[in-house]
């Protein structure tokens, strides 16, 4: 499929053409993920937003002709059109173009990588809220896959007005089946409640997954090199501390400006950061300066949009193989002093982050002395099954044992030593 993709340089808000620039590589990326071959990109400057267009007229008229010439049958805007905006452009193309814009392109990569049955639900209601204003007559289909239960109109209401009711029938189930995931997942959540609990957060392709499956051996979880390749919330155990289960979750990648029906869509997904006790957020360290902090930038205003308080946070800087420059690795460090530089490909520096994880999990112990009998030295092996011991000292008639732990625990070590 070949594309032509187009920018918008806004110059009543005085934008950097180096910003519109870096936005139209990411389009391009996204437009890869879908198979497109981008055979240009252009970037229009804008004195105004034209509101019957957004675009200038004559603007548009050079894009048809653009397109006859090279014989292309995709548009891709990085610009969020509106609906009548987008009827109009259609209008002015002489041939018919399939239009995308930034939002619905987005949506097109989730539905063809959701897997699980609540990603799809998730993926269908953001497409339906997106294409309800947007219908133009030629969602007949509709009433086939209803079944044709409460599809028939009433005398004079048009195909498109049936259409809008049964996008809406479908939008309030979606929304009560998605209600009762929620509900299931609460409970899973309560199931889990004495369990430590890790968040990855990121970026689209910083290598979330690739850190899941480096952590918790073996690889199960699915990786490709492109965005959005995982829509799914994984979550995995891994042993880092004796008497304590640590729980993984790998989340959806961000992206600039996400869609605000997805962001809607995928928020109870995020649920599960918010409850979480530690947040690793991923960022790839191989990209350049001013991309790497846009993409934490990014990171920061979606969890804030989401109202997700990260208080205990701990920066990955992940692809630390594929950094060309040794300068940039040192000024990268400088910036970001306490950020951990790994490759999660190449299991590089993995250890580095099980520490971190393992400081974070024991931060609330302290050493505990706690005696046990020799008659009741079956309970040493039991001790050392659950619990970090530092040190093993024999006594006259007992054995001494060094604990690291919490007071609650080591409460329930005392009781067994007194039976």
């Amino acid at each position: 499929m070949k594309c032509v993709l187009i920018a918008s340089r806004k110059l009543f808000e005085s934008v950097n053409l180096g910003d519109v620039e870096k936005d139209l590589c990411e389009l391009e990326s996204l437009a890869h993920t879908l198979s497109f071959s981008v055979l240009d990109k252009t970037i229009l400057n804008l004195k105004k937003i034209n509101p019957s267009t957004f675009y200038g007229k004559g603007q548009i008229t050079l894009i048809s002709d653009q397109l006859s010439a090279m014989k292309c049958k995709y548009l891709i805007f990085n610009d969020d059109i509106s609906p009548s905006q987008y009827k109009n452009i259609q209008k002015l193309l002489r041939k018919k173009i399939k239009i995308f814009d930034r939002t619905g392109l987005i949506l097109e990569i989730f539905k063809r990588n959701a897997k699980t049955r609540e990603a799809k639900l998730q993926v269908e209601l953001a497409s339906l809220q997106y294409m309800l204003p947007r219908l133009t007559g030629q969602w007949t289909h509709l009433e086939r896959q209803m079944g044709g239960v409460g599809t028939r109109g009433g005398p004079g209401e048009k195909q498109i007005e049936i259409d809008r009711r049964l996008i809406g029938v479908r939008i309030s189930k979606l929304k009560k089946d998605l209600s009762n995931i929620k509900k299931n997942r609460k409970t899973q959540s309560s199931n889990r409640k004495n369990a430590f609990r890790v968040s990855l957060v990121g970026y689209t392709n910083a290598g979330k997954s690739s850190l899941l499956n480096s952590l918790t051996l073996p690889n199960t979880t699915y990786v490709k090199d492109k965005l959005f390749a995982t829509l799914d919330t994984t979550t995995k155990s891994i042993q880092i501390v004796k008497n304590k289960k640590v729980l993984i979750t790998d989340t959806v990648g961000f992206i600039k400006n996400l869609p605000h029906n997805l962001v809607a869509s995928f928020r109870s997904t995020f649920e599960e950061v918010n409850s979480s006790d530690l947040i690793l957020t991923i960022v790839d360290s191989s990209q350049p300066r001013n991309v790497i902090d846009d993409h934490i930038s990014t990171i920061k205003s979606t969890l804030n949009q989401m109202n997700i308080k990260v208080e205990n946070n701990i920066l990955i800087m992940n692809k630390l193989d594929l950094i060309k420059q040794d300068n940039s690795i040192s000024y990268l460090r400088k910036k970001h002093t306490d950020a951990i530089f790994i490759s999660a490909k190449n299991h590089i520096m993995i250890e580095k982050v099980k520490k971190a994880i393992y400081d974070k999990v024991c931060a609330g112990e302290k050493i505990h002395i706690v005696k046990i009998p020799f008659e009741k030295s079956f309970l040493v092996h039991e001790v050392y099954s659950k619990y970090n011991v530092v040190e093993n000292i024999s006594k006259d008639g007992f054995v001494e044992l060094s604990v690291s732990t919490t007071t609650e625990e080591f409460e329930k070590i005392k009781k067994m030593a007194r039976k």
